[in-house]
């Protein structure tokens, strides 16, 4: 009888040491970002952060991108694609239900890619979708995607966040209160401070490992620092203040990752406004800017100098910084050329992040050794999104492009540095429709060329991407192939 109690004893004392150790776990997680979304629609706007949080996490698309940049299936399980290239016809994952209990059906994928393209569309990226000719319902778990022209890229266009898949029902307050198919359920946004996510129970794919995620926004960079060091935050992505790594991989409290990025970071140029409309003024500040000095300064030697609108990690980058090497006098002469030997004013509108600021303050001192006078204005995002995204009155501006592969953005006159390029149109035009990896290849150098030639921007590096986060966390992206802080793989190590 003593061995019995002993026996159920021993068991009840493991029992209830193994539970402590569950209870014990950590299932909730603080990561902290230097930007705040301006709202909560994917769909609805330019600006990074919101994919930043939401992108898989929340919202799902047909496809999606892997945290090596593959294009994976997404709420699409297979499809088929016409003999023409022309047609795609997606098979849809069954038993996929939006966050408020609704079932994913092909019309909501018909809705969400009408929307995208319609003549009003607020998309950002609307682009992506004027391709496409008709959406049509073939059943309620299949949806046939009809274009206008074959398009190579349309299965990694499809996996942008701009081209996720929403209910018409919840339209009406997506931008604070979005509802999508993820992993994770959003359900509290402190503006100015946090957003809360918590793990769906009823999530159609794998579950996430994590309970409760919290979005933490710290746009100082000297903030960030204490808050990391505090252990405040279990992790800072995209820390802005890349000086102090080296503290932090001393520190055996944290691991430090510095990824690679899509972000294009860019000096832009407002094209139609005199005197950048002059192709050898743009030139003269390609060569007036020293880019190795702003990777030094303001990012710390973390970049990659980059001579046009292209990752150099892609296999088809063309090293093209000669272009645009650094070389005052030569900048003098253009500008001298171009009827402007006394210099000339312009603004220069910096958004919040900290190579833009940074960068801006060298930018400037090396612009005004040419002769080139800037106003500096700090615009916080929304005021950037405002006055220099949508209503072009900027001169000068400082921003990191991280949508993936994006150099299509010069085949639109109306994109906010607005260039206006017949025969750039035309080769993308044939690149879009050309599905041959060769051809394409040839393509893409040759777009690559042809912007570095006609300085439409300064072209400065690309953005490194550093998280620092506890030791214990495991499944962080280290690279950026898109906009994200995927967290759908995140937990903690025992």
């Amino acid at each position: 009888m003593r061995l019995r109690k002993f026996g159920l004893g021993l068991v009840s004392a493991l029992a209830l040491a193994a539970s402590m150790g569950v209870a014990h776990a950590k299932s909730d997680i603080v990561v902290a970002m230097q930007l705040e979304p301006p709202h909560l629609d994917p769909t609805g706007a330019a600006a990074g952060a919101i994919d930043s949080v939401l992108y898989s996490n929340v919202f799902e698309g047909l496809t999606r991108f892997g945290p090596d940049g593959s294009v994976n299936p997404g709420l699409a399980e297979s499809w088929e694609i016409s003999e023409d290239g022309k047609t795609y016809t997606f098979k849809l994952h069954e038993g996929v239900k939006f966050h408020d209990g609704s079932d994913l059906t092909a019309d909501d994928v018909k809705f969400s890619l009408d929307r995208a393209r319609a003549d009003d569309s607020q998309n950002a990226q609307k682009a992506l979708f004027t391709g496409i000719e008709t959406v049509e319902v073939v059943d309620p778990l299949t949806v046939k995607v009809t274009l206008k022209e074959p398009n190579g890229s349309f299965l990694f266009n499809m996996a942008w966040g701009d081209a996720v898949i929403v209910a018409p029902e919840s339209i009406g307050d997506i931008k604070s209160k979005p509802i999508g198919t993820g992993a994770f359920k959003f359900t509290n946004w402190v503006q100015g401070d946090r957003i809360d996510l918590e793990k769906n129970a009823d999530y159609w794919g794998e579950p996430a490992k994590l309970d409760k995620v919290t979005f933490k926004f710290i746009s100082d960079p000297t903030a960030a620092f204490a808050a990391v060091m505090a252990e405040d935050v279990n992790a800072f992505v995209g820390f802005p203040a890349p000086e102090n790594l080296p503290q932090f991989e001393a520190d055996s409290r944290f691991q430090v990752l510095v990824g690679s990025t899509e972000g294009e970071t860019i000096l832009a140029a407002n094209n139609k406004l005199p005197p950048l409309d002059n192709i050898k003024v743009r030139e003269a500040i390609a060569h007036a800017v020293d880019r190795q000095a702003i990777i030094d300064g303001a990012m710390f030697g973390y970049g990659t100098p980059i001579g046009t609108h292209f990752a150099p990690h892609n296999p088809d980058y063309v090293d093209l910084t000669a272009n645009s090497q650094y070389d005052p006098e030569l900048a003098k002469k253009l500008l001298a050329e171009a009827g402007y030997a006394e210099g000339f004013t312009t603004t220069l509108k910096l958004p919040p992040p900290s190579y833009a600021r940074r960068g801006g303050e060298i930018i400037a001192a090396q612009l005004r050794a040419v002769g080139i006078e800037t106003e500096i204005s700090n615009l916080e995002w929304a005021q950037w999104l405002e006055q220099v995204f949508k209503g072009k009155d900027f001169g000068l501006t400082i921003v990191s492009h991280t949508e993936p592969m994006d150099i299509g953005i010069y085949a639109r006159p109306d994109y906010y540095f607005q260039y206006d390029n017949t025969d750039f149109q035309k080769l993308f035009a044939d690149l879009t429709a050309e599905d041959d990896p060769e051809k394409r290849s040839v393509l893409l150098k040759q777009a690559q060329e042809m912007i570095s030639k006609d300085y439409v921007n300064t072209y400065l590096f690309q953005l490194a991407f550093p998280t620092i986060a506890d030791a214990k966390i495991k499944g962080l992206w280290e690279n950026q192939p898109t906009q994200a802080t995927d967290l759908t793989a995140v937990y903690w190590e025992d």
